[in-house]
């Protein structure tokens, strides 16, 4: 891979989304890979963060154990995804396991090397800090919102999250990325199966989505957008 390749990999939410050619360069030359099969565990919740990962291929399950010992779904990691940035960077334990959902392909980097691109390229540091404080400030805006929406808002913009990105970033055809189940969607959104089952039968009854199979299609995204924007 090259570092154009990984560029056009790398999403506007990646923490080396705005790096320059030649630290792209740098990471791929110093990062090494390794293939994960599915459901197989690529980190997991309070191991040590003493490594860094990029998703180049595949799809990955980020969760985390709440206190009560219910499971959490944070987000579904796509290529381009980096995971395990916060306990890379302030040396702590891992907050959440990911999984892979497809045979995963990762671009790992070592502390030491990181360390090494960093000083080689002095302007990333400052660059990579205002990525972190991007997506901070991203994450205090979905944690405010989320307390803010009813349960049918918060799943519209939930389901919106797992739209399959098509031609130019336009959904395709209102697929979500994978099939998920009324619990599992209610552990990603925070609802309850009842809430999930009552507002999708709600929906589909409207023609915003149809059920078929355990897998949710949106029929009428504009809608669903006006769900979720309402408070």
């Amino acid at each position: 891979m090259h570092a154009s390749q990984l560029a056009d990999l790398l999403t506007s939410h990646s923490l080396f989304a705005n790096c320059e050619p030649d630290e792209l360069s740098d990471i791929l030359l110093r990062g090494h890979h390794r293939s994960y099969k599915r459901d197989q565990e690529i980190m997991a919740q309070g191991d040590e963060g003493d490594s860094l990962f990029m998703v180049l291929a595949g799809l990955a399950r980020v969760s985390m154990l709440a206190a009560n010992g219910r499971e959490i779904v944070l987000d579904y990691a796509e290529p381009g995804a980096v995971l395990g940035e916060i306990a890379f960077l302030d040396m702590g334990e891992r907050t959440a396991s990911v999984h892979a959902i497809d045979p995963v392909e990762v671009l790992i980097l070592s502390r030491s090397a990181f360390d090494e691109i960093v000083d080689r390229h002095p302007g990333m540091a400052m660059r990579l800090l205002r990525a972190m404080a991007r997506r901070l400030r991203q994450s205090n805006q979905v944690i405010e919102a989320d307390r803010a929406y009813t349960s049918g808002p918060r799943l519209a913009r939930f389901l919106l999250r797992l739209l399959i990105a098509g031609n130019d970033n336009q959904p395709d055809e209102g697929h979500l990325k994978l099939a998920l189940s009324q619990g599992e969607l209610g552990n990603f959104a925070g609802m309850s199966r009842e809430q999930i089952n009552r507002q999708l039968s709600a929906w589909a009854e409207s023609g915003v989505v149809t059920l078929k199979g355990g897998r949710v299609t949106i029929l009428d995204r504009g809608a669903l957008m006006d769900v979720a924007e309402a408070w």
